[in-house]
């Protein structure tokens, strides 16, 4: 056997550091870039904020808002902008919900006070003020007596019994002196079984036992089946550990855009929107300090290539998708300015080569991004649509056809699909009856016998 040496030239990529922290921040959103970059902020101090350009942004957003103050007062009076009808001096800011504040004593006294009179809504409001933010009494229950008997000596009597009502009211458990009677006092309110009168005999004699997930010790001390007991405590474990509510959770939805493109001047301009756009920099007096110590201090320099290599990255990040959206807003003004109709075929490979970067690049840069126009804030990856085999029209666009003659046809005839593809090839859309029930399907529209049906269900 003989042994043999080949050589083989190979051509590839090589990944650095660099590229790969470059390629991982072209496709990180928005929220994501600014938790990156706080969390690099506090790891590399000779990173730092970049100011100047900060406020020069706030100067910009003063004369916008100077712009937008004057147009206003061409704008009509704000009682038309409400709606009108409303008679006298009618603050609309006055009707915007106030948000739920964040101390449940509050939230709950705000509650009481829709079906409680007044000397019982002091009384509530004192054993609140002496509860923590969990709800439970802040010192011993007979301590607390006195001083309310201090507070309000004609009252004594029904300063215990407002302690009641709020332990047993709104909030279960509320003003408890500790957790086992909390969660007895949540227990009372469930409906009457034979596992809420065990998990009561649990929670008055048995508390240690509970503690320690000793099911079978509890069976014993019970005389009860391990079945029950396990049911008992199973509804004990549905309770609250803590009786204060906290405020119900909006999710945030908004959407916050990373582009926006306008129509001014009859063409179309794009900019980068400021408050998604990092600004850092490296700080200048680390940088001269280290430029004139030579060779010293290693972990330093390491930090000054880690922060160049973030400022050209971001800079990349930022050159890159302004270059993009361009592109798509250029290639797609039909589709801004008249609608879906409107909507030519758009592929990653064409956008690459008018940009000169590879589609993955194009596909990192449009993942998770949005852009503002004036028909409404969408998602970049809106802007591509793939072309009909054989036409010069895209499905979108045929999609937005398929739906306005729909929308537009006879209640009493709706139109059939074969019917509609009859009708789309007049206009020079040539597509199969199929791909009209494709479409009509993802609008999730219905065929034409069964629309034929609504309208007549509707007539009657």
């Amino acid at each position: 056997m003989k042994a043999t040496v080949r050589l083989n030239t190979v051509q590839g990529v090589n990944l650095t550091p660099q590229l790969l922290q470059s390629i991982r921040l072209l496709q990180l959103t928005a929220p994501q870039l600014e938790q990156e970059l706080r969390q690099t902020l506090e790891r590399n101090p000779l990173l730092e904020h970049d100011e100047a350009a900060e406020d020069a942004e706030s100067a910009a957003d003063a004369d916008a808002a100077t712009i937008e103050a004057a147009a206003w007062d061409e704008l009509p009076e704000p009682s038309f902008l409400s709606g009108g009808g409303s008679i006298g001096d009618d603050d609309a800011t006055l009707r915007i919900a106030d948000p739920a504040s964040s101390d449940p004593r509050v939230r709950l006294l705000q509650q009481l006070a829709l079906h409680w009179d007044a000397p019982g809504l002091e009384l509530a409001s004192w054993w609140l003020d002496h509860c923590d933010d969990h709800g439970y009494l802040e010192q011993p229950l007979a301590e607390l007596l006195a001083l309310g008997a201090q507070a309000f000596p004609q009252r004594i009597d029904d300063l215990a019994l407002v302690r009641q009502r709020l332990l047993h009211g709104e909030w279960p458990g509320m003003a408890a002196t500790d957790a086992g009677e909390c969660l007895r006092a949540q227990l009372a309110a469930q409906p009457d079984s034979a596992a809420r009168a065990l998990a009561a005999r649990i929670l008055a004699q048995h508390l240690e036992l509970l503690a320690a997930h000793d099911d079978a010790a509890l069976a014993s001390a019970l005389a009860a089946e391990p079945e029950q007991v396990r049911a008992a405590v199973a509804l004990i474990l549905t309770l609250r550990p803590h009786p204060a509510e906290a405020p119900a959770q909006i999710e945030d939805t908004h959407v916050v855009p990373d582009v926006v493109a306008w129509h001014a001047g009859g063409s179309w301009r794009v900019a980068l929107n400021r408050h998604t756009t990092p600004r850092v920099r490296i700080a200048p007096h680390c940088e001269r300090a280290l430029a004139s110590n030579g060779s010293d201090h290693a972990v330093l320099r390491g930090l000054l290539d880690e922060a160049r290599w973030l400022v050209r990255g971001l800079a990349m990040r930022s050159d890159t998708l302004l270059r993009t959206a361009q592109v798509l807003v250029e290639r797609q003004r039909g589709f801004l300015e008249r609608g879906d109709e409107a909507i030519v075929p758009l592929t990653l490979r064409e956008v690459a080569e008018a940009i000169g970067m590879h589609e993955s690049t194009v596909s990192r840069i449009v993942s998770g991004k949005y852009i503002q126009t004036p028909r409404g804030t969408l998602e970049l990856k809106r802007l591509f649509a793939v072309r009909l085999e054989g036409a010069e029209i895209g499905g979108a666009a045929v999609r937005a056809m398929v739906k306005r003659l729909i929308d537009a046809e006879p209640v009493a005839a709706p139109l059939a699909d074969d019917v509609i593809a009859g009708l789309l090839a007049r206009q020079g859309v040539r597509i199969a009856r199929r791909t009209v029930a494709k479409y009509r399907d993802q609008l999730s529209i219905g065929p034409a016998r069964s629309r034929q049906r609504v309208a007549h269900a509707i007539a009657c």
